[in-house]
């Protein structure tokens, strides 16, 4: 049994996600040329929560464990090197 919806958002660059708070569940990643980095912290003044390395030129899938990460403020892409796009899913 699920306890709440599960939404996905299509992100190209830095910034917040505006999604307010949420529970990150899943990261997928497209990676151009060089090899890749993402950094995920709580709002833009925040704690870094995630912080990922990618292989060049491939698609990632980040799934996280349980009831996810908490971003209490907002998920905000404090970096995207190399990384063309990003679906988020969260709750």
């Amino acid at each position: 049994m699920s306890n709440s919806d599960v939404k996905a958002r299509r992100l190209t660059g830095t910034g917040a996600a505006s999604v307010g708070r949420a529970r990150l569940r899943q990261v997928q990643v497209l990676t151009g040329a060089g090899a890749g980095r993402l950094t995920l912290k709580d709002g833009p003044a925040g704690a870094t929560i995630l912080d990922v390395d990618f292989l060049a030129s491939d698609s990632h899938s980040v799934n996280i464990p349980d009831e996810g990460v908490l971003f209490t403020s907002d998920i905000y892409i404090e970096t995207a090197t190399n990384i063309t796009a990003m679906t988020i899913f969260y709750s």
